[in-house]
């Protein structure tokens, strides 16, 4: 390891052992990394000094266009504000919580200028939820949209670690935008480590205890050398939208890292449903789509009638799907509706984003593709041994990102023999293609969202109708999977259409709204061992 910049030490102190970490490759050219480098210098300063500085950079719904040279400018204020005004050191976490904007852009960065490592959170998290990752990561700083204020209030007074917070979108002189507008517009980024941790990306896992995944700034810039030049292919003219939070890996290196490393422009939209899309398309000019198989088969007869596409008139001519398996009717209903073959990806927060892709000559229907170049993966059983073709296996993968969980016990069931074991069974045909089964463990998927069943269950064992209940995925045709809970209620209670609501309203107040139960069966009782344990699994079999 290099020498670190980080003052606070606290994640590199948290680091899994080198012996419990995966094999790290570095085989491509463009992943010989220098021992130094910080990514936002690397995205952004040196962006400025190629002669980019001109180019349209980021572009907001409210109608702020902001340069390479702009954002930039931007980015040294707050982190001037970060370090002068908060007293943040480098290693220090900074919570970061919005919806989508030029101004969440230009407050990573600044993190990553500063020094800092980013917390990046979905802006539906309620209080519990982010007092989860709080605790967890001990984050002493956070920069919020005042818009979402009080769910983190609410964290923060139980968490008094978190020590300082600035909003955003206000007007007031104490709000980050008048902070940064006293400040310079030229800042010294810090010369972190390559090795040096500058995000802290949660996932919830099928505990629902978070788990923070640690990456690099040198994970960062090997994301852009891997997938963009090699499957994607975007080139600076490119226009890049989509639905992804930048909080999700998917959505930071779809939105922001990969336009930002060719030099593109991004359009960064707080709302991106199916309809926002629609019509933000033609409106930026996009090329360049990202979003979830659930979006695309919503969006494509609406998409072909408005002729988006570039053999149609309009302009989209690139559309990445990830977040959730790629059914081959969707990318069939896209490709009829549009001309544009789907490109495919499976990716994981704990290797930053997409290992197996194929590009759209390469693509084939039910395949997610091929593991990419700087990636090598596999289809093995148990023993970690390599299965034959068409035998359905355990994924595992080695590139030059992978699993580093923050003090976190999980790490020896994700990381094995130097493999990182995504828990998705795939099958491997005898071309090489990857194709998908299923999740190997109990995580709930549904349009894209990662929803872990236990914490459903703790929330609603919560609600004084509820004695017991249990939480599984199950099928659907438009969501991939739907959340569904079966309950056991209290003597007295009515299981009807009203108490039905009620379940279903009382979830979606305490976290998450995209995690609430879908579907409730009233039951007389739960499938369980011998020792108490919840059987899933006869649930889901009805």
């Amino acid at each position: 390891m290099q020498p670190s910049a980080h003052v606070d030490t606290f994640a590199r102190d948290r680091l899994p052992a080198p012996a419990d970490q995966p094999a790290f490759l570095f085989e491509l050219p463009a992943l010989q990394f220098p021992p130094r480098l910080n990514c936002a210098a690397m995205l952004l300063d040196d962006a400025v000094a190629r002669g980019w500085g001109g180019r349209r950079c980021v572009i907001g719904a409210d109608g702020t266009v902001w340069t390479y040279a702009e954002l930039q400018a931007q980015a040294n204020r707050i982190a001037h504000v970060l370090v002068q005004d908060m007293g943040l050191v480098p290693g220090n976490r900074v919570l970061l919580r919005a919806p989508n904007s030029p101004m969440l852009a230009a407050c990573w960065c600044a993190v990553m200028k500063a020094g800092g490592i980013a917390v990046g959170t979905m802006p539906m998290l309620r209080a519990k939820e982010l007092g989860q990752i709080l605790a967890k990561a001990q984050v002493s700083h956070a920069l919020c949209d005042a818009a979402l204020a009080d769910e983190l209030a609410l964290a923060a007074a139980a968490h008094p670690v978190l020590r300082e917070v600035l909003h955003f979108g206000v007007a007031a002189e104490c709000g980050l935008e008048a902070r940064a507008a006293r400040q310079s517009d030229a800042f010294a980024t810090v010369d972190t480590a390559a090795d040096d941790v500058c995000l802290l990306a949660f996932t919830s896992g099928t505990t629902g205890l978070p788990k923070a995944t640690m990456h690099v700034h040198r994970d960062v810039m090997a994301a852009c050398a891997c997938f963009p030049p090699h499957v994607l292919r975007p080139v600076a003219d490119d226009v890049f939208i989509g639905s992804p939070p930048l909080a999700f890996t998917f959505g930071l290196g779809g939105l922001l890292l990969f336009p930002l490393s060719v030099g593109a422009a991004t359009v960064l939209l707080p709302k991106a449903g199916p309809n926002e899309l629609l019509e933000a398309v033609p409106r930026h000019g996009a090329t360049v789509l990202f979003t979830a198989p659930t979006s695309y088969r919503a969006m494509a007869e609406a998409a072909g009638q408005r002729r988006l596409a570039v053999g149609q008139g309009g302009t989209l001519r690139k559309c990445v799907s990830a977040g959730e398996a790629l059914p081959a009717a969707t990318r069939a209903l896209w490709q009829q509706a549009t001309g544009i073959t789907l490109i495919d990806g499976i990716g994981a927060t704990e290797l930053l984003h997409i290992f197996i892709s194929a590009d759209e000559t390469q693509a084939r229907p039910g395949a997610t593709g091929k593991a990419i170049p700087g990636y090598r993966a596999c289809v093995v059983d148990a023993n970690l041994q390599p299965v034959p073709p068409g035998t359905v296996g355990r994924l595992a993968v080695q590139g030059p990102t992978g699993c580093r969980y923050l003090d976190d016990a999980r790490q020896a069931s994700y990381v094995q023999g130097g493999w990182n074991l995504t828990g998705d069974a795939y099958v491997q045909d005898a071309d090489g293609y990857f194709h998908y089964q299923s999740r190997t463990d109990d995580m709930i998927i549904s349009a894209g969202y990662n929803i872990a069943g236990p914490e459903v269950e703790d929330c609603l064992l919560r609600h004084p109708a509820v004695a017991e209940c249990g939480v599984a995925g199950v099928p659907d045709d438009e969501r991939g999977q739907i959340v569904k809970a079966w309950v056991v209620l209290k003597p007295g209670m009515a299981g009807d259409a009203a108490c039905v609501q009620a379940l279903q309203d009382f979830v979606k107040a305490n976290i998450a709204p995209y995690k609430y139960p879908r579907a409730v069966d009233f039951v007389d009782s739960l499938p369980r061992t011998e020792t108490g344990k919840l059987q899933r699994f006869r649930l889901r079999a009805g």
